[in-house]
């Protein structure tokens, strides 16, 4: 076998980029027949059950399931030159995030394409291509802001579903998020950490990088918590500081920069606001 330097999870990446595939629109798709081989089924007819749980996962989470899966004959050599169709199905990123998540975590390759389509999705989407990157600072801060308050409705009535029923049950839950992203710190040491007043919330005082990674802790728990069928307080506090914590490993292996250690903004998300509508007045 060929050694090789390179880390396995870049590997990995490698691969699921190499087998990504473009239709006549330029619109990027995987093949779920590819896709089961480079996550190491040793049979197709074995990876159709988690196609079919990652089809139930895309419709629970409100994404039209044909804008994801995409049910096609594609023609197969058989030998000798000759050609049949077989079934297979067209997969967007999002699918392709959807399947690792529900496929075997023990195998280093799904491991890491947890970690890969999870990320890859959160950025197309947050970017929406060169558009979000051309944003200012602060754009990006209300975007993401705007976003993150949507999808925290979203995690609030998963959580409830899960038996967190109460205000105070809710705060305990939200902490034990912040606790696995922000090794150990709970909203009230973050809070005092950026040395906001009390009517301040922290998330209005969080620059865009810090924002993003609590946006990936929200959604990543959302689905977690809706997939895996938890039930019970406990058990949905477990998880979302589980999230956290693996999010906050993430960060750590891209290198980056940990969320307490990023600088708070001088403006608030309020003030950026108010200047924006007063600017739309003057227009």
């Amino acid at each position: 076998m060929k050694k090789t330097d390179k880390p396995i999870a870049d590997q990995h990446h490698q691969t699921f980029e190499g087998i990504r595939q473009f239709d006549a629109e330029g619109n990027e798709y995987w093949t779920a027949r590819q896709l089961a081989r480079v996550l190491e089924y040793s049979e197709y007819r074995h990876f159709l059950p988690v196609i079919e749980r990652a089809r139930e996962a895309c419709r629970n989470s409100g994404h039209p399931e044909a804008d994801h899966f995409e049910d096609v004959l594609d023609m197969v050599e058989i030998g000798s030159g000759a050609k049949r169709q077989v079934p297979d199905v067209h997969l967007s990123r999002y699918a392709c995030y959807l399947i690792v998540q529900n496929g075997d975590p023990a195998k280093p390759v799904i491991a890491n394409g947890q970690t890969y389509f999870a990320l890859q999705t959160r950025r197309q989407e947050l970017r929406d291509d060169e558009t979000f990157a051309r944003l200012s600072e602060d754009d990006k801060r209300l975007a993401i802001r705007n976003e993150l308050a949507t999808h925290n409705k979203h995690l609030a009535a998963a959580a409830k579903d899960a038996g967190v029923e109460t205000s105070l049950d809710y705060a305990i839950f939200q902490d034990h998020g912040y606790k696995g992203l922000y090794g150990g710190r709970g909203a009230k040491d973050i809070h005092a950490a950026k040395g906001l007043k009390k009517s301040q919330k922290i998330l209005d005082h969080m620059g865009s990088t810090e924002l993003a990674a609590n946006l990936f802790r929200a959604t990543q728990t959302e689905e977690k918590l809706r997939r895996e069928r938890v039930r019970g307080k406990q058990k949905a506090n477990q998880t979302h500081f589980e999230v956290g914590k693996k999010v906050r490993q993430t960060i750590a292996d891209l290198g980056g920069t940990m969320p307490e250690a990023l600088p708070t903004p001088e403006a608030g998300i309020q003030q950026l606001e108010k200047g924006r509508k007063k600017l739309e007045k003057k227009k």
